[in-house]
């Protein structure tokens, strides 16, 4: 019974029947040696009465050294109570990233989320996760994995961001169906990335210009002017101007009633410009959307292609859409609506969301800090023109 070792491995044959060779310094562990002239590193233990094999890995990968250590490993496990085929075979059923992924979007993200924010999970999904971390398995992947995984898309630190928020709820419910055994969610605690918010808004003069390109646009591509001229005459979001229906459309009361946005339920009141373009567009029969596609009962999803086309027509190259959002709230907050209000034209669930807009326009603040200035200066130059009476 020799040593295991590189000059001992160099001496064997194969023969008609696989044979085992044991290791002197270590209880149970041993070469397997097949016909084939493969070897394999193996571990020999009993629990509850049985006695058992296991086997570590082929020779070539693994090392006798290495071999040797883990035998070692396995049979202090052994002797703490452990059965390592059991717990392999516990490891080999648990599903990858990739595998459990789909369990999650069947039952979590169909079910319960909106259209919307199930799109954005499975594009996290598809795009990032599947891609980077997919053949992992679920109780394998530890904080660090996760934490390499989110410095990866540190150069978007948005989507960086987004799609840790739904790797971790993957990991929340994977403790809650019994997948993740261990109950860690590794995402816990993997510090997100700052993102930037732009601020954006188009001036009195910008207005201008784009409603001039819109004019110009309009005989070529009616229906995405029409789309356009709507997200900037009500500050709604963009697919709650694409998925507008008629039904939804009450012109007699000046108002849209939108039955499911992101933050629910909610009215959006219209303005006479905005009554106005809505008479104005025809209704096509058999399609319920307002701003209609080519695809038959369908409504438009490509807005961004035109809008390239128009903001570079009126001199707004960096404008994006979301950004006519952004201008309706300032204008709003220019014209003296408190931020509760503004939140109730956008459709905000808390003041948080509205808060930000405070500070996209200038002009309000320094017309306050100029009339501040003025009061304060004035009281002090008034201190300075009282003489001073004298004490007898």
């Amino acid at each position: 019974m020799p040593r295991i070792s590189k000059r001992i491995i160099a001496t064997l044959q194969p023969a008609e029947k696989d044979y085992i060779v044991w290791d002197d310094q270590v209880a149970g562990f041993a070469l397997r040696v097949w016909p084939s002239g493969r070897m394999s590193y193996v571990v020999h233990y009993r629990t509850n009465g049985r006695f058992r094999r296991y086997t570590i890995g082929h020779h070539g990968p693994w090392t006798a050294d290495k071999a040797r250590d883990e035998a070692i490993r396995i049979l202090a496990r052994v002797k703490n109570g452990g059965d390592p085929n059991v717990e392999r075979g516990e490891e080999r059923s648990c599903p990858t990233v990739s595998q459990f992924s789909k369990t999650f979007v069947e039952r979590h993200v169909n079910t319960h989320l909106k259209p919307t924010t199930q799109a954005e999970y499975k594009r996290a999904i598809d795009l990032f996760i599947a891609k980077k971390i997919g053949n992992r398995k679920m109780d394998a992947l530890t904080h660090s994995d996760v934490v390499a995984f989110h410095h990866t898309y540190r150069h978007i630190p948005y989507q960086a961001n987004r799609t840790l928020g739904v790797l971790s709820k993957m990991f929340s419910l994977a403790i809650l169906w019994g997948v993740r055994k261990d109950n860690v969610n590794p995402c816990r605690g993997v510090k997100r990335y700052k993102e930037l918010k732009r601020e954006r808004y188009l001036t009195a003069e910008e207005h201008q210009r784009l409603g001039q390109a819109l004019d110009d646009a309009r005989s070529t591509m009616p229906k995405a002017v029409n789309a356009l001229q709507l997200l900037l005459l009500t500050g709604c979001r963009l697919r709650e101007v694409q998925r507008l229906k008629w039904e939804y459309v009450h012109l007699d009361e000046g108002v849209i009633r939108l039955p499911d946005t992101k933050n629910g339920a909610r009215t959006v009141q219209l303005g006479e410009s905005a009554v106005g373009l809505l008479g104005g567009i025809p209704r096509v029969e058999g399609n319920p959307y307002v701003i209609t596609g080519r695809k038959e009962g369908g409504h438009l999803t490509d807005l961004e292609k035109p809008w390239r086309r128009i903001r570079k027509e009126a001199g707004l190259e960096d404008v994006r859409i979301h950004d006519l959002r952004h201008s309706f709230a300032s204008d709003a907050l220019e014209l003296g609506e408190d931020l509760i209000m503004i939140g109730k034209l956008l459709g905000h669930r808390d003041l948080k969301s509205t808060a930000r807009y405070a500070h996209l326009k200038k002009e309000p603040i320094q017309r306050a800090v100029k009339g501040i200035d003025l009061k304060i200066s004035a009281a002090l130059s008034a201190t300075k023109a009282t003489p001073v009476t004298a004490v007898e």
